[in-house]
């Protein structure tokens, strides 16, 4: 199977597997469950392209490892925090703001939205599996870059989800651990994720691909992470302020000053 084949493939399967959950959403009345399916989708992806491409070779089983584990991880942590919750409020506020036709405008700028940006995403991971050639140097300092990304991402989570639980913490802001040098360090280690599995893809020419991470990037700095939390924040936490003066947005830096 050439590239454009299981390129139309991959779009054509998670086009389908959106449609099917927007029709779960309508029953649910709840769009949030898009965000669980965000990490399996590129499982999705990154096995199709396993088990469709004729040999299997290490850079292939690579890319199969390392999307599956960060995706199964996201969607397992988004699944048990989403559990029992209502809608998410940015989903709240889209269905308020276009009114009673939200059920259908719902199909095509949430979900089919989400499924065609997840396989600009997994360009990488699509078109690295169709590389024959050896893993170097590039495989090493993608590893390398995902193993990073991963501990943030996933350590991140866990402090966050033990900060929340504690009903003694209701309405402050984390600042420790791995908050203390990040405001967001699940979204830098989502970050050095895709870049590293961009790299890890490398091997005889497919540098176009980094359409992927750039576009990965984008949107967790500019559009659905960073920037659209933080102006929630500003406004719902006291101290959020003091926090952004004193501590990096992103990449991980030692606070500016101390906490007042």
């Amino acid at each position: 199977m050439n590239c454009l084949e299981l390129l139309a493939l991959n779009i054509v399967l998670t086009l389908a597997l959106m449609t099917v959950l927007w029709g779960v959403s309508l029953v649910l009345r709840d769009v949030s469950i898009v965000d669980v399916f965000w990490g399996l989708g590129f499982v999705v992806i990154a096995s199709l392209c396993f088990f469709l491409t004729e040999e299997i070779t290490v850079r292939k089983t690579l890319l199969l490892l390392l999307t599956s584990i960060w995706g199964l991880r996201l969607s397992i942590y988004l699944a048990l925090r989403k559990f029992g919750t209502p809608e998410d409020y940015r989903y709240q506020a889209m269905r308020a703001w276009i009114g009673h036709q939200f059920w259908l405008v719902s199909l095509f700028l949430v979900f089919g939205l989400q499924g065609i940006l997840m396989n600009i995403v997994a360009l990488p991971v699509v078109m690295g599996q169709l590389d024959t050639s050896p893993i170097g140097f590039w495989a090493v300092l993608g590893v390398a870059l995902w193993t990073v990304g991963l501990v943030f991402e996933a350590v991140g989570d866990y402090q966050l989800a033990l900060f929340k639980a504690d009903v003694n913490n209701r309405g402050k802001v984390l600042d420790q651990g791995l908050w203390r040098y990040t405001r967001h360090p699940n979204y830098f280690g989502d970050f050095l994720v895709w870049w590293g599995i961009f790299f890890a893809a490398q091997g005889q020419g497919s540098w176009w691909t980094v359409i992927g991470p750039l576009v990965m990037s984008f949107l967790l700095i500019r559009v659905s992470g960073v920037a659209l939390l933080e102006r929630s924040l500003k406004n719902s936490k006291e101290g959020y302020e003091d926090y952004m003066a004193r501590t990096s947005a992103f990449i991980p830096w030692p606070p500016h000053g101390p906490k007042t």
